[in-house]
């Protein structure tokens, strides 16, 4: 936990139909049909359990009876625990090991690489699901819109938007990548960067003007940037939208940068800090979780 810091302060369109090749007002001719063939429309209807793919849900069931086996087990064994006939279950074990779902040793099935990715983005959906929950719920207990944010290999990535029709999000008129200058979000994040990875990004990214208020250029930000006291909560007004002030609190896992953000009206301004002090102390009551989710 030592590593961890914060502090107080389209629809798709329908499918076209085929076009006929008959002249206008004539129906299209019917298609021939060999001798000793079937039409389609005319052979019987397959029954409801065929749209079931057989072959999956035994490669399935395979899989299943694997994982059970921490050590392996052989190739009978399993043809046995799923009742599926030997040399069914052989062709199905060689695929699943062609595809790197198992892997093969001395006899015994495994499971591979492809199994563990499988896990893994399991793991970082339940992950991003926990922090979409924990948004949620400080959006609703404090009555503000919420963000989440990083920053990954010289990006601003927000991951997460939480509101609501009663608290809206400040709506992303212009990238939020190309606008950390503008946005608590980016001055939070690049105030948790050295000086040489701040000028990197402005290097890539400069300051644009987007409001009669934003920072000037990228040495009036380079000042504020260095002039805020460590962890405490970054302030922007109507900078990045006119009407809207924002706040965002850092949050810093070993290397990586963080932040959890918040929005209001600007006739609602006085809110802002009592309510991203508020923020804080929540950050500071849910450490353990949120230090796992700044991975996802």
């Amino acid at each position: 936990m030592a590593s961890v810091d914060t502090a107080p302060a389209e629809p798709h369109a329908p499918p076209t139909a085929p076009r006929s090749c008959a002249p206008p007002g004539q129906p299209p001719a019917p298609l021939a049909v060999v001798p000793g063939q079937t039409r389609a429309e005319d052979a019987p209807g397959p029954p409801a359990t065929a749209t079931l793919i057989g072959s999956v849900q035994r490669a399935m069931r395979l899989l299943e009876a694997v994982a059970a086996h921490p050590y392996g087990a052989p190739a009978k064994q399993l043809a046995r625990e799923t009742r599926l006939a030997l040399p069914t279950a052989y062709h199905l074990l060689r695929t699943l090991v062609h595809e790197g779902y198992l892997q093969r040793e001395k006899g015994l099935f495994f499971l591979g690489d492809a199994a563990a990715r499988l896990a893994g983005s399991g793991v970082q959906q339940k992950r991003r699901s926990m922090v979409a929950d924990t948004l949620a719920h400080w959006r609703d207990s404090i009555g503000v819109p919420m963000y989440y944010a990083v920053y990954r290999d010289g990006e601003i990535e927000v991951m997460c938007v939480s509101d609501s029709r009663e608290v809206p999000a400040v709506e992303e008129w212009a990238d939020f990548r190309e606008t950390g200058h503008a946005h608590a979000i980016g001055q939070c994040l690049l105030s948790q960067l050295d000086e040489d990875a701040r000028r990197d990004h402005l290097t890539r990214y400069p300051v644009q003007p987007l409001t009669s208020y934003t920072v000037r250029d990228n040495d009036a930000l380079l000042r504020r940037l260095s002039r805020l006291r460590r962890m405490e909560p970054v302030v922007e007004r109507q900078e990045y939208a006119l009407g809207s002030v924002c706040a965002a609190v850092p949050i810093t896992v070993g290397t990586t940068a963080a932040t959890m953000a918040i929005s209001l009206p600007a006739q609602h301004a006085d809110r802002l800090l009592p309510a991203a002090h508020r923020l804080q102390t929540e950050i500071g009551r849910h450490l353990g979780s949120l230090a796992l989710s700044i991975s996802i």
